[in-house]
């Protein structure tokens, strides 16, 4: 980013907070690294829908348009498959070798949208169901004790409706399961009110600027980050929509360059997804976490997320990986519950 984009930006975004952990800024961590308690299922949080369980976290031939790719591509992507073991813990220590700069962020960024803009799209129905299977852990807060727990890792399913209008469904039988429902399936509703940056659906997405900075601009006005600490929660937010959705090629893309946008991002050249794959990683530090998205080093295939703790504190110890992805398919399907062809 040369100073002329620089300067832009800054007269067009908020002036990020300063780093530390602010009460306020406590307060959204455990927002966003743990459960709601209470009116939702332990391990959820709100998202377009009711709620969905953190991953913080998104038909055909008969009818299934499958996309193996792990990153917010479109249907017929090339397949990025879960890897047989290699499990990491939540609890285990980050394994990553220290973090380029911004400018090899940018570049690695730019690669990755150039990837995401070639691939072809797919025709998807209002009626259809956005499908995406991965595998998590990560750490919850238990309000009963005020200590964290640590949820092994596992796999999550969801089913997200294309236009929103309709019930999804997770189902995720380690958070959810019980002696009436062994596999933890959960309806998924929708949340009350329009689509939007921190309620996205797929055909919502479809809507978005595919010009970055226009793209990040609204970022930055509709998603999370009114409460301090702006530019990380414009990381996650973006996090947030490639992680558990399926989006557009040129949006896809749009969402990487204008990632790119946002000051601090780095390189990570070695990064473990919750699968045991190792990749190249775009991160971000906000004094407390360090935010990574896991990419195939190769093929650029999105694999996973990670944060891992940057100081002890009364989540864990310092390099604790706190919240832990990997994806394994992402397709289009007919109806909740339907599983896409291998």
């Amino acid at each position: 980013m040369n100073e002329d984009d620089r300067a832009e930006l800054d007269r067009l975004l908020p002036v990020p907070a300063a780093p530390g952990l602010s009460a306020d800024r406590h307060r959204s961590l455990r927002g966003h690294l743990m459960s709601e308690i209470g009116a939702t299922p332990a391990g959820a949080r709100r998202s377009g829908y009711g709620w969905v369980a953190l991953p913080a976290l998104a038909g055909g031939l008969a009818l299934a348009v499958v996309l193996t790719t792990g990153g917010g591509g479109a249907p017929g992507a090339p397949g990025a498959p879960g890897a047989p073991g290699g499990a990491t813990r939540a609890e285990r220590p980050a394994v990553s070798r220290p973090a380029a700069g911004p400018a090899d962020a940018v570049r690695l960024l730019d690669r990755i949208a150039q990837v995401a803009a070639s691939r072809p799209a797919g025709t998807v129905r209002d009626d259809q169901y956005v499908c995406v299977r991965s595998q998590w852990s990560g750490t919850h807060y238990d309000a009963a004790t005020g200590r964290t727990k640590t949820t092994p890792l596992h796999p999550r399913t969801v089913w997200l409706s294309v236009d929103g209008s309709t019930d999804g469904l997770i189902e995720d039988a380690t958070a959810f399961g019980g002696p009436k429902n062994p596999r933890g399936r959960i309806a998924l509703v929708p949340a009350p009110g329009p689509a939007g940056i921190v309620r996205p659906t797929y055909r919502y997405l479809t809507t978005l600027p595919t010009d970055p900075r226009e793209l990040l601009r609204k970022v930055y006005a509709e998603g999370n980050g009114k409460g301090g600490q702006p530019d990380q929660a414009a990381f996650r937010d973006i996090g947030s929509l490639i992680g558990e959705q399926l989006i557009a090629p040129e949006t896809s893309a749009a969402l990487y360059r204008a990632a790119a946008l946002i000051p601090g991002v780095t390189l990570v050249d070695d990064a473990v997804d919750a699968l045991g794959r190792h990749g190249v990683a775009v991160a971000r530090e906000d004094g407390t976490v360090r935010s990574e998205w896991i990419f195939d080093r190769d093929s650029y295939e999105f694999l996973g997320e990670r944060e891992v703790l940057l100081r002890d504190s009364d989540f864990g110890t310092k390099g604790m990986v706190v919240q832990h992805t990997a994806v394994q398919q992402r397709a289009v399907v007919d109806k909740p519950g339907e599983l896409p062809a291998n």
